[in-house]
């Protein structure tokens, strides 16, 4: 087969990675096959083979094509607030913005694939993949860091262990948000507010009330024995 039969057009690798992300979503990564995925996107297997080599290969283009410009938009939110800030530590309203304002930005994005990615970003959070996983962390080590240096800097008195608790739980509530409404449906039967642009404000709210609660009891007092030990 030629390398022009195979391409099958300008427009042939965006169809299969569109594709994928969708069934992947729908289905996981152990279930969808490339067969499904050749399916869906009008494409042979050569064709998928030509550009990606591997279905392990495309799963990775999956993630790396929008997370690529999630973290970039990430960063640059969180430049621009210490620009701002001149060199004082952000609020933490801020850090929790630039990086989870910028995800539900992307889950709102019906258009152009956005939420689609998303959602499938929740699903590979609650049924991890080994190698999934492992790709995910080398994709996300940078950001993270940067992020978690400003949470330290904002939060001097939270201990570092307690913080990284709670971006977790943060990252698991979003996670769970933007995968939809059908477990709300569940115990408020129907439930017709799904506009995903209401969807940040409620959040990031929720967000915010859990990065600031009160320490518990037992951290105190860890805490405080600590110092008395020093």
């Amino acid at each position: 087969m030629s390398e022009a039969t195979a391409k099958q057009g300008p427009d042939t690798r965006a169809r299969i990675l569109d594709a994928a992300e969708a069934l992947f979503m729908t289905h996981g990564f152990e279930a969808t096959s490339m067969r499904m995925i050749t399916g869906q996107a009008g494409v042979n297997l050569a064709a998928v083979n030509y550009h990606f080599g591997s279905k392990d290969a495309l799963i990775q283009e999956v993630f790396r094509r929008r997370l690529t410009e999630l973290n970039r938009d990430r960063l640059a939110a969180l430049e621009a607030e210490e620009a701002v800030a001149g060199g004082a530590p952000l609020k933490p309203s801020k850090i929790v913005a630039a990086f989870f304002g910028v995800s539900l930005k992307m889950a709102a994005d019906t258009e152009h694939g956005g939420a689609t990615f998303m959602r499938l970003l929740g699903r590979t959070y609650t049924e991890p993949n080994e190698f999934v996983r492992q790709f995910l962390a080398e994709e996300y080590a940078e950001v993270v860091q940067r992020f978690m240096d400003a949470l330290y800097r904002a939060l001097p008195d939270v201990p570092r262990e307690e913080i990284l608790w709670r971006f977790h739980f943060m990252m698991g509530a979003m996670s769970y948000a933007i995968a939809g409404t059908d477990a709300l449906k569940l115990f408020a039967g129907d439930f017709d507010d799904e506009d995903p642009a209401r969807l940040m404000p409620r959040l990031m709210s929720f967000l915010l009330g859990g990065l600031r609660a009160p320490l518990p009891e037992e951290v105190v007092d860890q805490n405080t024995q600590r110092r008395d030990a020093a």
